[in-house]
C-alpha cells in the first residue's frame, strides 16, 4: 500500500504542531512559530484562551450531543444572541462554512419556490470566489482548479467579474434567484468589494425581487473590525453564511437569514445531525462573550491600523518583492510581484512565521484577534529577516 493513512489531498508541509500557546504554535520538535495564519482565520482568540477552554471543558462534562429532534436551549440562546447582534431573524447551525453556504443556497431557492417561482434557481456569483469544497460550492465558483476531476458541475450558477456591477446586472434573467458574494474575498487575494459594488448589488436585488447572500465565512466574526463586514457597507444582506471564527477552533458554521428570506425553510426542508449541538454552542457562546462588544471591536481596529502601518512602511524596502497592502481590519493581504507560495514557505521554514498564500499573488495575514504590539514587533522582525534572506537567495 502506497497511499498515506490521511487521504493525500493536502500538500502538507513539515510543520507538525502539537501545542498552542496564545499566538504561537509549537511543533512536535519544539520549534515555536508565530501564527499569523490562525488556522485560516479560525483561531480568533488564539490557541489557549482560558474562557474558551473552560466553556468547552465544562460543556463536555455536562452534555456533548443530542439530536435536533429535541429542544435546544443551548442553540436557542446562541441563535438569539446572533439575531440581536445582526440583521438576521433566524439561524441554522452547521458544522462548517461550506455547509453554511449550502444552506444559504437552499434558502434562496426555497424563497422563490415558496413564492410560486421555482424557475428562479440561479445565483450570480463572482470570479475568483471561494465558497467551499462541496459539489454545490465548487459549482458556485469559476475556478477551474477546483472543478478538475469533478465534472459535471451542478447547474444553477452564473459568473460575473468581481467588483463589476454592470456585468452582474447583465446576467440577471428570468431564472435568477439572487447574488452570492464574498464582500471581501479571502482565497481570491484579500480583495474587498467597493462600496459602490456592494451597495449596487443590494439595489439590484431589491429592484428585481432577488436575494442578496453574503459569504462571510472568512471575513466575519470581528475579523475586519466590525462583527460582520456588511456593517461597513451601509447595507444588510438577506442571508449570510458564517463559520471559521465563530467557533474559535471548534467546527461550527451558521446560516443567518431574515424572516422573509427564510419563508421557505420549513419543517423537513433541511437538517444536520451535529449542527448546533451543545458542545458547539458552548464554544460559540464563549467566542461571542469576548468579541461581540464595541470595546473588543475597537481594539481590533486599532491593532489592525498599527499592523497595517508597519507593513506599509516596511514593504517599501523591497520594491522588487512587494507590491501593496490591502484588506480590512486583521484580514490583510500583501500582494507580491511574484507567485507567493515560495515566499510563504520561506517565512515558515526559515523564520518560523506562519502566513497563508492566496490568489492574485497575495500573502494573507490573518493573526489571532488578540495580538498585541509585542506580536506586531515580532511579526515585522520575522518578515524583515525573511524578505532579506529570500531576496538574497532568490533575486527578483
Amino acid at each position: 500500500m502506497t497511499i498515506t493513512p490521511l487521504m493525500p489531498v493536502y500538500p502538507r508541509c513539515g510543520v507538525r504542531p502539537v501545542r498552542g500557546d496564545h499566538c504561537h504554535l509549537i511543533g512536535e520538535d519544539g520549534t515555536r512559530y508565530l501564527d499569523f495564519a490562525s488556522g485560516i482565520a479560525v483561531n480568533v482568540l488564539g490557541h489557549s484562551h482560558p474562557h474558551l477552554i473552560a466553556a468547552i471543558q465544562h460543556q463536555a462534562a455536562t452534555l456533548m450531543h443530542v439530536s435536533n429532534l429535541y429542544g435546544s436551549p443551548q442553540g436557542e440562546a446562541v441563535a438569539r444572541r446572533l439575531t440581536e447582534l445582526t440583521f438576521a431573524d433566524t439561524v441554522f447551525f452547521t458544522n462548517s462554512g461550506a455547509e453554511a453556504v449550502e444552506c444559504a443556497i437552499k434558502t434562496a431557492r426555497a424563497w422563490h419556490s415558496h413564492g410560486g417561482h421555482p424557475e428562479r434557481h440561479e445565483l450570480i456569483t463572482f470570479s475568483n470566489a471561494f465558497h467551499g469544497r462541496t459539489m454545490a460550492t465548487i459549482s458556485a465558483s469559476d475556478q477551474e482548479k477546483m472543478h478538475k476531476g469533478f465534472l459535471p458541475l451542478l447547474p444553477g450558477f452564473r459568473y460575473a467579474p468581481f467588483d463589476d456591477l454592470a456585468a452582474a446586472q447583465a446576467l440577471i434573467g428570468p431564472q435568477t434567484a439572487g447574488f452570492l458574494v464574498e464582500p471581501i474575498q479571502g482565497e481570491g487575494g484579500i480583495r474587498d468589494g467597493s462600496v459602490e459594488f456592494i451597495q449596487g448589488l443590494r439595489k439590484l436585488a431589491d429592484a428585481h425581487g432577488l436575494l442578496l447572500i453574503f459569504d462571510e465565512v472568512q471575513c466575519g466574526v470581528a475579523r475586519t473590525g466590525t462583527f460582520y463586514a456588511y456593517e461597513q457597507y451601509g447595507i444588510t444582506p438577506d442571508i449570510l453564511a458564517t463559520a471559521k471564527g465563530i467557533g474559535g477552533g471548534f467546527p461550527l458554521g451558521a446560516c443567518l437569514a431574515t424572516e422573509d428570506a427564510a419563508r421557505g425553510m420549513v419543517i423537513g426542508t433541511h437538517g444536520s445531525t451535529y449542527g448546533g449541538n451543545p458542545l458547539a454552542m458552548a464554544a460559540a457562546s464563549a467566542v461571542l462573550d469576548v468579541v461581540a462588544n464595541e470595546e473588543f471591536l475597537a481594539g481590533v481596529r486599532a491593532t489592525a491600523a498599527r499592523l497595517r502601518a508597519r507593513i506599509e512602511q516596511f514593504i517599501g524596502n523591497y520594491p522588487d518583492l512587494f507590491d501593496l497592502v490591502r484588506g480590512r481590519g486583521l484580514m490583510l493581504g500583501i500582494r507580491l510581484k511574484i507567485e507567493p507560495r515560495a515566499f510563504v514557505a520561506h517565512l515558515r521554514d526559515r523564520h518560523q512565521l506562519l502566513t497563508v498564500a492566496a490568489g492574485d499573488q497575495t500573502v494573507r495575514i490573518l493573526p489571532p484577534l488578540v495580538i498585541d504590539d509585542t506580536h506586531i514587533d515580532e511579526f515585522i522582525a520575522r518578515l524583515s529577516a525573511g524578505a532579506a534572506s529570500f531576496s538574497a537567495e532568490s533575486p527578483v
